[in-house]
């Protein structure tokens, strides 16, 4: 598997992807521009953004909205933003060797917020927080102003209505919130390339063609399908604070996913994926036929695999891909500063909201958000970004450091003692932007090889006289797909299966994490917004290993048909 590979899919994104779509820069490191070079760099980015025929039908009608919109009674707008997202998405599936769905999709949707009120309090809530519109394919000015004039009133409407509805329920509470409810923000120009797909898809459904037909091979095999998933995805965006951006990606992906049965009825899958900015860093048709046959063949062990029977508590190994799942999970979705409802007394919403300045990892472990990077160890990093969905530049920010949580990852909704954005509010097309990582990094001051790292598991058992370890190579969530046992006398490992972690939680890795690899991996990911988590292996000193409690499911009742045509 490739360093650019997540080891197990989890979700589908086409679908969500669709359905959203449908509904100049210092680089790190850059001595500081002189002020005549600022103001020249500036007049180049509005030269630039004036040539651009959608940004600037974008910002003539957000001029002429700012200008005209106001109602009877009701306050002008403070602030207005328009986002308009075009996204160009090919997919193709293949299963059992034949290709079963192949589509491209052009879309263009646009997103207008307006903003009755203040910085301190404003409309934002319920129907105020946006209207999503189709917008049109090409490139005409009037059909795209108008669209947007319709949108704009609309939003206007809503957010009348909704700052009466957020002030009721505000009234509830006799406390006065400690914090505005959107965060100031400079003005920025940037106009970046528009970003396109690149790639032939002839070569590409062959490929998948061909490694979903092994599956000849095994006869057990009850499903046996690839996917792939190409976009490139440009961003308009545009607010009355005097910001113009336009800035793309691109997401390459290539996804398996396999299924069998053991013969007590337990249900087996593997799913691994491949996830990278250029196409070219996908496997090649020679490499995916490798792969794939890998992992046929690690199904078929797994059906022969003792099932783990007792309940074990001692030392676990993780590998990086397995620890950038647990990375993802209990990290970066915990240290994401997200706004709880009116009334809750808590920070955040998440199980870090009360641990500011307090430890939540050994104190030899630091957690890095850093979307500047574009490129780790030769490999593309889709969790890239320069400006994020709400006009706001991005920079490296240490959110654990030593151990201790040190801050969060702030779009511009401020909570309690953190007031300013720091560029991390992300958005799919036509949705709300909400704090995401970009991407989230795992460092060391103390590493050790992944041999090292082996020996270590197996002192540590014999010191506990345990027979043997357990290795977690991939997991589903929070739990093991591919799971070996380490045994003590001579180090071999024997895959197992049906089991689960008990109390891998955010007080297990605080207090039981000992030690770390210096293998770092990279983890593209793709969701909402692309992602990226960057992990070496991670020991633990002490995590239970037992049975899972799931039912099987019941054998096929008759034999599948043969692969032979007679």
């Amino acid at each position: 598997m490739s360093a650019s590979a997540h080891g197990e899919l989890r979700f589908s994104f086409f679908t969500y992807l669709l359905a959203a779509a449908f509904l100049a820069i210092l680089a790190a490191g850059q001595a500081p521009l002189s002020a005549q070079e600022k103001s020249t760099a500036t007049a180049d980015q509005s030269s630039a953004a004036s040539a651009d025929p959608i940004l600037k039908a974008m910002r003539e009608e957000l001029d002429r909205s700012k200008s005209q919109l106001k109602m009877d009674n009701v306050a002008a707008p403070y602030y207005i933003e328009y986002r308009v997202s075009d996204v160009d998405q090919y997919d193709a599936e293949a299963a059992f060797g034949a290709l079963r769905q192949e589509q491209r999709v052009h879309a263009r949707s646009l997103r207008v917020v307006v903003r009755v009120g203040d910085y301190k309090q404003d409309s934002y809530y319920g129907p105020g927080t946006g209207v999503v519109s189709f917008a049109p394919l090409d490139n005409d000015s009037i059909a795209l102003r108008r669209e947007l004039w319709i949108a704009t009133d609309r939003a206007y409407k809503n957010a009348s209505e909704a700052l009466a509805s957020k002030k009721a329920v505000l009234s509830q509470y006799t406390a006065d919130q400690p914090f505005e409810d959107f965060a100031r923000a400079p003005a920025l120009q940037m106009i970046g390339p528009l970003v396109r797909l690149d790639f032939r898809p002839e070569p590409w459904k062959e490929a998948i063609e061909k490694a979903t037909n092994l599956y000849r091979g095994d006869a057990k095999i009850e499903s046996l399908n690839a996917l792939l998933r190409f976009h490139a995805v440009n961003q308009y965006f545009v607010n009355t604070e005097g910001t113009s951006t336009r800035q793309g990606y691109a997401v390459y992906s290539l996804n398996l996913s396999a299924q069998t049965q053991a013969d007590d009825g337990m249900e087996l899958g593997r799913s691994p994926y491949f996830v990278a900015s250029t196409v070219s860093e996908l496997p090649s048709q020679e490499k995916l036929l490798a792969d794939t046959a890998k992992m046929l063949g690690t199904l078929k062990t797994l059906r022969e695999a003792p099932m783990v029977e007792e309940d074990y508590r001692g030392p676990v190994l993780f590998s990086n891909d397995a620890a950038s799942d647990i990375l993802d999970s209990m990290i970066g979705e915990n240290v994401l500063g997200i706004r709880p409802k009116p009334g809750a007394s808590a920070r955040t919403v998440g199980e870090f909201s009360s641990n500011y300045k307090g430890r939540v990892l050994p104190t030899f472990l630091t957690v890095v958000d850093d979307p500047t990077m574009k490129t780790f160890q030769g490999k593309t990093l889709v969790g890239s970004y320069e400006i994020d969905e709400e006009g706001v530049r991005v920079a490296s920010l240490p959110v654990i450091k030593d151990g201790m949580l040190v801050d969060y990852l702030l779009g511009r909704e401020p909570i309690r003692d953190f007031s300013d954005s720091n560029g991390h509010g992300r958005a799919a097309p036509g949705q709300a932007p909400s704090p995401s990582i970009g991407i989230l990094m795992l460092q060391a001051k103390e590493t050790s090889s992944p041999d090292e790292l082996k020996k270590k598991l197996i002192e540590m058992c014999k010191e506990q006289s345990k027979p043997y370890g357990y290795y977690a190579e991939t997991l589903v969530g929070n739990n093991p797909r591919l799971l070996y046992r380490v045994y003590v006398s001579d180090g071999h490992e024997e895959l197992v299966r049906g089991a689960v972690f008990d109390e891998l939680d955010t007080r297990t890795l605080r207090n039981d994490l000992v030690a770390a690899g210096n293998d770092p991996l990279v983890s593209n990911r793709e969701g909402a917004v692309p992602t990226t988590v960057i992990s070496p292996s991670i020991l633990f000193g002490e995590l239970e290993v037992k049975r899972t409690d799931s039912k099987n499911a019941k054998l096929p009742e008759y034999p599948p048909p043969a692969l032979i045509e007679h």
